[in-house]
């Protein structure tokens, strides 16, 4: 298998969440590579014409497109169109003037959300088009999906080069810790910790903590990148996760444990499960030789402990 060679790699979205990670790693991996990171202070992709400028300014010959707008379930409920819209229009005319600047290859990401909601644990790659995704975070789901279709779609009439790539449940140092925006692993460490810090004697957590997920730490999702820009050239996306099952309950636990909560947590059986099992496949990862193996108990610690340093040096998401 040849090895890609790039002299300019073009990020976007490289101070979220994610791209804290992803750009250290691809600093380690391409040495003397020129690595420029973008956000939407220095262009905002929404606006007609920006990414034009931004890939005429910079002129990568490698483009990693992480540029989203992301949120929990609450935020994407409430505001749908808003996450359909932003999303479908950075993602389609980002990549399509990537192929009009001939950048000769175009990484990009989408969430596992994007599988239907009736997919079957554990959920393969084989599965994304088998059905409608969750309701709740469609307006998301379905923009990301599109890139599927595009990625092919300019492969197969211009010959362009672009992978896609599905993480799966994604934690760790840098996420969004707002409780209205906030994913379950961050959004229930900041809970614990303030909830410690007060000294109350329960918590409250919303369903019956039966579901299964399966969570995948940030760092392990960014170590994986660099390969993928060397050495894969398909349209055929890859799930990148752990292949992990583990109940909410027992997270809840795992992050009472980690955050120093001593009191009890109280389910509030009420509130709706969501899906009940949701696991992805990753023998098709396993299958490159790749892997996401940190123990979530590891993971958990260090993002609490990043969560307790970034509050006090004001650089966290609250």
């Amino acid at each position: 298998m040849s090895i890609e060679r790039f002299q300019r790699i073009l990020v976007t979205g490289s101070s979220g969440f994610l791209g804290h990670h992803v750009m250290p790693q691809l600093k380690q991996a391409f040495p003397d590579a020129e690595l420029i990171g973008v956000g939407r202070k220095d262009y905002d992709l929404l606006q007609p014409g920006a990414p034009a400028a931004m890939l005429k300014d910079i002129q990568p010959d490698c483009l990693i497109h992480m540029a989203a707008k992301s949120g929990g379930i609450l935020t994407n409920k409430r505001r749908p169109a808003d996450f359909f819209y932003e999303n479908l229009v950075m993602n389609t005319h980002t990549f399509h003037e990537a192929w009009k600047a001939k950048v000769r290859k175009l990484v990009t990401f989408m969430g596992g959300c994007s599988y239907p909601s009736g997919a079957r644990s554990p959920i393969g790659e084989d599965q994304m088009w088998d059905g409608y995704p969750q309701m709740e975070s469609a307006g998301y789901s379905v923009a990301k999906k599109m890139l599927l279709t595009q990625s092919w779609a300019y492969r197969v009439q211009h010959g362009f080069n672009s992978i896609v790539l599905i993480p799966g449940n994604v934690y760790g140092e840098w996420d969004n810790f707002n409780l209205e925006e906030a994913h379950v692993i961050p959004a229930l460490i900041r809970k614990y910790v303030e909830a410690a810090e007060r000294g109350d004697v329960t918590i409250t957590a919303f369903g019956s903590g039966r579901p299964t997920r399966d969570f995948v730490y940030a760092g392990d999702v960014a170590a994986v990148v660099p390969w993928f820009v060397q050495h894969y050239d398909s349209s055929e996306p890859v799930n990148l996760s752990a292949g992990r099952r583990i109940s909410i309950r027992e997270l809840a636990e795992a992050i009472k444990k980690a955050a120093g909560f001593q009191g009890d947590i109280v389910w509030d059986t009420s509130m709706p499960d969501g899906q009940m099992d949701k696991i992805f496949d990753v023998q098709r990862l396993h299958d490159l030789g790749l892997s996401c193996d940190t123990p979530l108990e590891e993971g958990l610690r260090r993002t609490t402990h990043w969560f307790l340093e970034a509050r006090k040096q004001g650089i966290v998401r609250l």
